[in-house]
């Protein structure tokens, strides 16, 4: 474990984006458009494991984005983000998404999701990040929730990995009985 003296708290890279939905944003159903909500979620993403890490950093997954309500235009979203946990150069940033209708004083949570950042030296190389010093019960809860989704992330990574190298196309079709599909394809 590095020293604690280089060690930073949650507390000193949370970060809040908060912004207006504007029409231009919305779809074709009249909803703020989801990779306008996913660029958001990049920027405050980067700007928390920006702040923790002290250097440039990079997207390198995104984990369950759920669109649990649509937003609005007019609405203003928050985008809260905090680093939930710490690798050697990477950090998981937690964000939570909530949207405020202002005129009915009613705030609906719209997305919960998962970056993982890794910094970067001047050359383009893994940065080694600052250890994270967990403060309240919450920080501990999910930094251990992180490492957890991570281990199951790299685990369920594995097993596609051995279920690619073991797929037999005459066999897995069988499988298709049931499906909303039409073969149009002689095997």
């Amino acid at each position: 474990m590095q020293q604690l003296q280089d060690a930073r708290p949650v507390s000193a890279s949370r970060t809040t984006l908060t912004e207006l939905m504007i029409p231009s944003y919305a779809n074709f159903g009249g909803k703020i458009h989801g990779g306008i909500l996913l660029s958001l979620m990049d920027k405050v993403a980067y700007a928390c494991a920006s702040k923790h890490s002290g250097a440039y950093c990079v997207t390198v997954s995104v984990d369950n984005v759920d669109f649990m309500q649509p937003v609005e235009v007019g609405e203003l979203i928050s985008l809260n983000a905090s680093v939930n946990y710490v690798g050697k150069s990477s950090m998981v940033v937690g964000i939570r998404v909530t949207a405020e209708n202002v005129k009915e004083r009613f705030v609906k949570h719209t997305n919960t999701s998962y970056f993982t950042m890794v910094a970067k030296d001047e050359e383009g190389h893994p940065f080694q990040v600052p250890p994270l010093i967990l403060e309240t019960q919450q920080d501990v809860r999910r930094f251990i929730e992180a490492r957890e989704r991570r281990r199951i992330y790299f685990q369920s990574r594995e097993l596609m990995q051995k279920a690619k190298q073991a797929f037999d196309l005459q066999e897995e079709v069988k499988k298709l009985e049931g499906e909303r599909c039409v073969l149009k394809v002689t095997l």
